[in-house]
């Protein structure tokens, strides 16, 4: 019987910088080559956008709207970003208010008032434009 070569993993060292804090040589080199892009700290418009971008505050609510997005855009109620085009896609749709039903169930008993209330209503609204949507 032959013995199974083991395969390791191989650990490469992406850092720009040695441990002194210089500009590592390879690194310099792909700069001059045009391979690699500069160190010099400048980032994409797209990078400064996404540090820039102010964030929801992260609770049980903002979780649920960000379900409930997923939702109405898979109902074809919220145009694709970057197409601006609206397409259903009722069994993904059907998931995602699945997936909050699911997290009701689950939270049942130990959300606030007003966490109860906003998942309660949301489920509702879903719900009602599923079944616009299907029929």
């Amino acid at each position: 019987m032959a013995e199974k070569e083991e395969k390791g993993f191989v650990i490469k060292d992406r850092r720009s910088f040695d441990e002194k804090g210089d500009l590592k040589k390879e690194t310099a080199e792909e700069e001059k080559r045009g391979t690699k892009e500069p160190a010099t700290g400048e980032k994409s418009t797209q990078e400064e956008a996404a540090q820039t971008s102010p964030l929801p505050e992260v609770n049980f609510n903002s979780l649920i709207f960000s379900l409930s997005s997923s939702a109405l855009f898979h109902l074809g109620e919220i145009a694709d970003p970057q197409t601006g085009e609206k397409k259903k896609d009722l069994p993904l749709a059907k998931h995602a208010i699945d997936t909050i039903d699911m997290l009701e169930e689950k939270t049942r008993g130990n959300l606030s008032e007003e966490e109860a209330k906003f998942i309660e209503n949301v489920l509702t609204d879903l719900r009602w434009r599923y079944v616009k949507a299907a029929g």
